[in-house]
């Protein structure tokens, strides 16, 4: 059976992102919409937290935190910028291990375009 600690998880939907992002330096001059959908493990479970915010994980100073990053850059592909989120949250936060869905919205006849991918802390040696 898992652990407490590998259930417990906090999901942020669809966090709207502006970004200049793409290819073409034409397509970066402007930028675009993005979201991006992040499942964030902390370190403790939910039952060690106590109830206070400082033992968690602050999900509005992740949001932040992504936005910053994100409105900071100018990355040619989605891939790249999607591991650049996954690298920072597990710098910043107190995580175990992220996945994060980033959507462009950027084919006339397709809803989105979505890259996803999940990273974890490196165990310590």
């Amino acid at each position: 059976m898992k652990a407490e600690s590998d259930r417990d998880r906090i999901h942020v939907r669809e966090l709207e992102l502006s970004a200049h992002i793409g290819v073409p330096d034409e397509e970066r001059a402007t930028p675009q919409r993005l979201t991006v959908t992040m499942t964030l493990w902390p370190t403790e479970s939910f039952a060690a937290m106590g109830d206070e915010l400082g033992n968690t994980v602050n999900y509005a100073a992740v949001c932040r935190e992504v936005k910053d990053l994100v409105a900071a850059r100018k990355d040619k592909l989605i891939e790249t910028l999607a591991e650049v989120i996954a690298q920072r949250l597990l710098q910043v936060f107190p995580l175990r291990r992220v996945e994060i869905e980033l959507r462009k919205f950027i084919l006339p006849d397709v809803k989105h375009v979505a890259v996803s991918l999940a990273r974890e802390q490196p165990e310590a040696k």
